[in-house]
C-alpha cells in the first residue's frame, strides 16, 4: 500500500479557469500539480502503471467552512496521473473519500492499494 501525505487539492471551482469557451488548468491547479510532482520525486513514490486501484482519501480542511469533499478529487487524480503514480484515473475501481480533522493550511492523505488481478 502507498500512503501519501499531500497538500489539500484545490476544489474543482478553483482548479479550472476559463476565458470565453476555453477551459484550462488554473494557477492554483498548476501549483498543486507541481507540489505533487515534487513530493513524488522526493519520496521516490513507486509507479503503479496500469494496475487496477483502490484509493482512500482523507481531506483535512483548513477551517470550518462548508465544502463538498468530492469537489477536490479530480484535481488529486490529475496530479497523481501527471506525476506518473498511475497512468490514468480510469484505473481507480474503488474510491473512499472522507473528511478529516481541520489542520493548518489543509492536507490530504491518500492510501492506494493495487487490487488483486483476479477480482
Amino acid at each position: 500500500m502507498l500512503i501519501l501525505s499531500l497538500p489539500l487539492p484545490p476544489s474543482v471551482n478553483h482548479y479550472w479557469g476559463s476565458v470565453g469557451n476555453r477551459r484550462f488548468v488554473s494557477k492554483a491547479g498548476k501549483e498543486f500539480k507541481l507540489r505533487v510532482q515534487e513530493y513524488v520525486m522526493e519520496y521516490r513514490v513507486p509507479k503503479l502503471g496500469t494496475a487496477r486501484l483502490q484509493m482512500t482519501v482523507t481531506l483535512h480542511p483548513r477551517d470550518k467552512r462548508k465544502q463538498d469533499i468530492d469537489n477536490r478529487i479530480k484535481a488529486l487524480w490529475d496530479a497523481l496521473a501527471d506525476a506518473g503514480v498511475f497512468d490514468n484515473d480510469e484505473q481507480i475501481d474503488v474510491l473512499m473519500v472522507q473528511r478529516g480533522a481541520i489542520v493548518k493550511d489543509g492536507a490530504c492523505r491518500v492510501e492506494i492499494e493495487v487490487l488483486d488481478a483476479r477480482e
